[in-house]
Order: structure tokens, then sequence, then C-alpha cells
């Protein structure tokens, strides 16, 4: 369970990526000692898996992106697995329910290189057929600070700077 100092580091990390655990401390009110032993329970206990970059794929040349669907072969999923890992286009796949047995999501240069990519997709045996649809723009970019502090108590604490 996420406490109000543990939200506060992750808000704070999430609006200045590069702070070191002194900034953070002065940031917040607290210890420097303190921040670095929150951080490393964070980090331990799977909450924090990495620090970036984030990379804008548009502005890195890639500005086509699609969401595959995948319906797989009986058993196939470790095998279709190994292949996506092998496709640079492939950025997330994730095993669904539903229609769907995979949902990919894909990066291409040009709208030529997300047909190549789909091409080879489709050229597995392990998939038995794939539904794409264009990325047209983000609505809502990839975020968790809103979930993780929804619904929280308002308790009161020690020093009000990290609230």
């Amino acid at each position: 369970m996420l406490d109000e100092l543990d939200l506060a580091l992750l808000r704070g990390l999430h609006e200045h990526p590069r702070a070191g655990a002194l900034e953070l401390s002065r940031q917040l009110g607290v210890a420097r000692a303190t921040v670095s032993a929150r951080l490393r329970r964070l980090e331990e206990s799977g909450v924090i898996t990495g620090y970036g970059p984030d990379v804008d794929l548009a502005s890195a040349g890639y500005p086509v992106q699609a969401f595959v669907t995948l319906e797989i072969a009986q058993g196939a999923l470790e095998q279709i697995a190994h292949e996506l890992e092998e496709m640079p286009g492939v950025v997330e796949a994730y095993t669904t329910t539903g229609a769907g047995d995979v949902l990919c999501r894909v990066a291409a240069a040009s709208h030529r290189d997300l047909q190549d990519t789909l091409v080879r997709l489709n050229h597995s045996s392990a998939i038995d057929r794939s539904t794409s649809v264009i990325a047209l723009s983000t609505v809502v970019p990839h975020r968790v600070v809103p979930l993780l502090t929804r619904d929280r108590p308002k308790r009161p604490s020690r020093s009000p700077r990290y609230r």
C-alpha cells in the first residue's frame, strides 16, 4: 500500500524525472535518507520499474502507430511471443480476453513500413488472423499518478509540502 509520501515521491519523479534524492528531499521537505530509503523500497517492491527516458516515437521518426489484434493458433503463445520480440516495430504486446488473443502496439516510420510489419506478422504460422487499426492521435497519454491517487483518504501529514 502506497502512503502519501510514496505518492508524493512518484508525483515528484513524474514532474521532475531527472531529480535526485537531494532535490526530491528539498521539494518534499523530508530528509534525504528518507527519500533514498523510500525510493529503494519502491524499486525493490517493483512499484518503480525504471527511470526512462520517455521517448516520443513520432519525434524519433516513427509517426505511424497502430494497434493490432492477433488471433493465434491454440498453444502458440510462446512461439508468437518470441516472434513479436524479434520485430522492432512491435513496441508492446499483451495477452487479452475477448475476440483476440494478443494486442500489439506497432510503431512505423511510414504507412509502407507499417504494411511491411503487418505482412511479416501475417506470415507467422502461429497467427490465424489479425485486425489492425491506425491511431490518429493520443487522447490520454500513458499515466499512472491519477490512478494511484484516486479515492485516497486525506490524512494529516507531518509536512504539508508533500501532500
